[in-house]
C-alpha cells in the first residue's frame, strides 16, 4: 500500500469557490482520500512520503480531448498550408511512409511533451493504435485510443477489424488506464454506409465513437452538395449520434446543428490553435456552452498546431472567444473546466478530473515561485493567462510519479529524441529526394 501526502496550494477543480492557499491532498494507492486545508487530515493517516510544496498550486492533470499524438514526427513539415493541401500533398503521403516503429516513437515523443506540459490524458486517433497503447502504458499516462478509419480509403475493412480487436486486446489495460473508442474519421471520408456499420459496432461493444466534424467550409460543401445538407444533420440522420460521441472541432455550425448536438447529448473536441493555423475558423463555443454542451479541450496533431501545450490552448480558447464575442466570454474558471471536469466528461471518464475523495489521483503541481506569477490575485487567472508548460513541477498519474522536478521518471527523453529525429527525417529524405 502507497500513502502520499502533498502539502500545496489546492485547486481542486470542484467549484469556482474552492481553493485552498495551504492545503493538503491525501493519497491512498491509486485514489485520492482526502482534500482540503492544512491540518484537516487526520494525525492518523500515517504516510510514506510527504510532498511539500507550498508555492506550488497542484490541480487535476490536464485532458487533451483530440489529438493524433504520433504526428510529431510532421512538426514543423508542413506548414502555411490550408487543410485539404495539407492532407493531401503532404500529411497524408508522410504518414504511407510511417511504419509501426514510427508510429511507437511518435507518440513516445508527444507523450514526453505531454507530461512536461501537465497533460495526464489524452484521446488519441491514428493508425497501429497498438503502439500506441505499448507507449502509453510504458509512460503511465492515462489515454483513450480510436483507431482511424477512413471508410472510402482502401484498408476501411481492415481499419474497421482492427478497431474491434484494439478493444479486445486493450479496454481496461493498465489498471483502467486505457479505453477504447471507435476513430470514423470524418463524414467526407466515410460513405453513410460505413458509418452506419462503425456505429453498430462501437455499440455492440458499449463503446464510444471520436469524429471530425464541420471542420473546414470546403466540408461543409462537400457535405452539402453531396447529401443536401450540413455535416451536423447528415450524422444525425444516419444515427451515429446518441450513446457516448466526441465530434471533434465543430467550427461551422447552424443554430440547427447546435441544437441536434445538444439533443444527442454530443461532446465537443475544441481545438482552437489548429483551427487558427489552418485558417479553419472559430468554433461557438459560447453558444455551445448556453445549450449546455460539453466541450473539452484539444491540441490536434503537432503537425497543425506545433504544439502540444494545453497551458497554450487554454490563453488561445480564451482570448480568441473574447475576440470574437466580447470580452467577459469565457472567463478564467470555465476554460479550466474545459482542460480538466468537462475534458474527463468528454471522454466519459468518471473518476478524473477533479481532486476529490475516491477520485483517481491524477494530478500536477505548477511552480508558482516565478516572476511572471507574481502578484497572485487570481490563481485561475495564472493558470489560463499566465502559466506556459515549463511551469509544471510533478506529474502523477493513479498515484504513481511519473515526473518529479520536471524530470519524466518513466521514458528516455533523450533516446524518444533521437528516434523521433532519425525516423522523421528518414521519411522526408524518402518523399522528397
Amino acid at each position: 500500500m502507497s500513502r502520499i501526502l502533498i502539502r500545496a496550494m489546492v485547486l481542486p477543480m470542484t467549484g469556482p469557490d474552492v481553493f485552498y492557499p495551504h492545503g493538503e491532498i491525501c493519497i491512498e494507492n491509486d485514489r485520492i482520500v482526502a482534500v482540503g486545508a492544512e491540518g484537516s487530515v487526520s494525525e492518523n493517516f500515517k504516510t510514506d512520503r510527504v510532498f511539500n510544496l507550498p508555492n506550488d498550486v497542484v490541480m487535476p492533470g490536464l485532458i487533451n480531448t483530440h489529438t493524433h499524438a504520433a504526428m510529431t514526427l510532421l512538426r514543423s513539415y508542413a506548414d502555411d498550408l490550408p487543410l485539404m493541401p495539407w492532407l493531401n500533398e503532404k500529411v497524408w503521403p508522410f504518414e504511407d511512409k510511417m511504419t509501426e516503429q514510427d508510429i511507437y516513437w511518435g507518440t513516445a515523443l508527444a507523450i514526453c511533451e505531454m507530461i512536461r506540459s501537465g497533460t495526464t490524458t489524452m484521446l488519441d486517433m491514428y493508425a497501429s493504435m497498438e503502439k500506441v497503447a505499448e507507449a502509453v502504458l510504458q509512460a503511465g499516462t492515462r489515454a483513450v485510443l480510436s483507431r482511424g478509419l477512413i471508410g472510402n480509403g482502401p484498408n476501411g475493412e481492415r481499419a474497421l477489424q482492427e478497431a474491434g480487436d484494439l478493444f479486445h486486446q486493450y479496454q481496461g489495460a493498465g489498471g483502467g488506464r486505457l479505453k477504447v473508442m471507435f476513430g470514423p474519421h470524418a463524414p467526407y471520408t466515410c460513405s453513410g454506409e460505413y458509418l452506419q456499420r462503425v456505429k453498430a459496432q462501437a455499440d455492440s461493444l458499449g463503446v464510444g465513437i471520436h469524429i471530425h466534424v464541420a471542420e473546414t467550409l470546403d466540408e461543409i460543401k462537400m457535405i452539402q452538395e453531396q447529401y443536401g445538407k450540413t455535416p451536423v444533420e447528415w450524422l444525425d440522420e444516419l444515427g451515429l449520434f446518441g450513446g457516448h460521441v466526441v465530434a471533434a472541432h465543430c467550427v461551422h455550425l447552424t443554430a440547427k446543428d447546435m441544437d441536434i448536438l445538444a439533443r444527442n447529448h454530443v461532446c465537443i473536441a475544441h481545438n482552437p490553435e489548429s483551427n487558427m493555423k489552418l485558417n479553419s475558423g472559430t468554433a461557438p463555443i459560447t453558444e455551445l456552452l448556453d445549450r449546455e454542451i460539453v466541450v473539452g479541450l484539444g491540441t490536434d496533431g503537432a503537425s497543425s498546431n506545433n504544439n502540444l501545450d494545453l497551458f497554450g490552448e487554454m490563453r488561445t480558447a480564451a482570448f480568441q472567444q473574447k475576440l470574437q464575442v466580447n470580452s467577459t466570454a469565457l472567463p478564467a474558471y470555465k476554460v479550466l473546466e474545459m482542460a480538466t471536469v468537462k475534458g474527463a466528461r468528454t471522454l466519459g471518464l468518471e473518476d478524473v478530473g477533479m481532486l476529490a475523495p475516491g477520485f483517481k489521483a491524477d494530478l500536477i503541481t505548477v511552480d508558482m515561485d516565478q516572476p511572471h506569477f507574481y502578484p497572485r490575485f487570481s490563481i485561475p487567472a495564472h493558470l489560463v493567462y499566465v502559466a506556459h508548460a515549463g511551469d509544471v513541477r510533478t506529474v502523477m498519474v493513479d498515484g504513481k510519479v511519473i515526473m518529479e522536478e520536471r524530470k519524466i521518471l518513466t521514458l528516455d527523453v533523450n533516446k524518444v529524441c533521437q528516434e523521433a529525429e532519425i525516423r522523421a527525417k528518414r521519411i522526408a529524405q524518402e518523399l522528397n529526394g
